[in-house]
C-alpha cells in the first residue's frame, strides 16, 4: 500500500520541480504562490493520468497521422486548462505552454531517471506463474 503512495508522493514531487523549473525559464508561467504550485503540480498529474489517456484515444487518427506528435498539443491544452483550473496559475499562450509542456515532459524524464530504485510506472501487472508452478 505505502509503495503506490510513495510512488505517488514522488511523482508529485516531480511534477512540482518540473512546474517550478518551467516557470524560472518561461517568461509567460507565474505561480503567485508555492501552494499554488503544489495545487497545479498535484491537478497536472491527475490531468495527465485521467485525462490525457481519454484524449489521445479520442484523437487517435489526428495522432496517427502526426506521427504522434499531436500528443504534444494535448500536453499544452491539459496545462492550459490546469492553469484555467487554479486560481494563481497563469499562462501567457498557447506556444508558452506548448514549450514548457515539453520542458515539463523532458525535466521530469530526467529527474525520474536520477531517482534511486524509481519505477517509471505505479501500475503493474501482477507475475504470470511459470510453467514449474503450473505443473508441480
Amino acid at each position: 500500500m505505502f509503495d503506490n503512495l510513495l510512488g505517488f508522493f514522488f511523482h508529485w514531487v516531480i511534477t512540482a520541480v518540473s512546474l517550478w523549473g518551467a516557470s524560472l525559464v518561461f517568461k509567460g508561467i507565474r505561480f503567485s504562490s508555492t501552494s499554488t504550485l503544489i495545487i497545479s503540480a498535484l491537478l497536472l498529474g491527475f490531468a495527465n493520468a485521467v485525462l490525457q489517456p481519454l484524449l489521445i484515444i479520442l484523437t487517435f487518427p489526428l495522432t496517427l497521422l502526426t506521427l504522434g506528435l499531436f500528443v504534444l498539443v494535448i500536453n499544452a491544452l491539459l496545462l492550459m486548462l490546469v492553469a484555467k483550473v487554479v486560481k494563481g496559475f497563469t499562462i501567457s499562450s498557447f506556444w508558452t505552454a506548448f514549450f514548457a509542456s515539453l520542458f515539463i515532459s523532458i525535466l521530469s524524464l530526467a529527474l525520474g531517471t536520477l531517482a534511486p530504485n524509481a519505477e517509471t510506472t505505479i501500475y503493474r501487472l501482477p507475475p504470470t506463474p511459470s510453467a514449474q508452478t503450473i505443473s508441480a
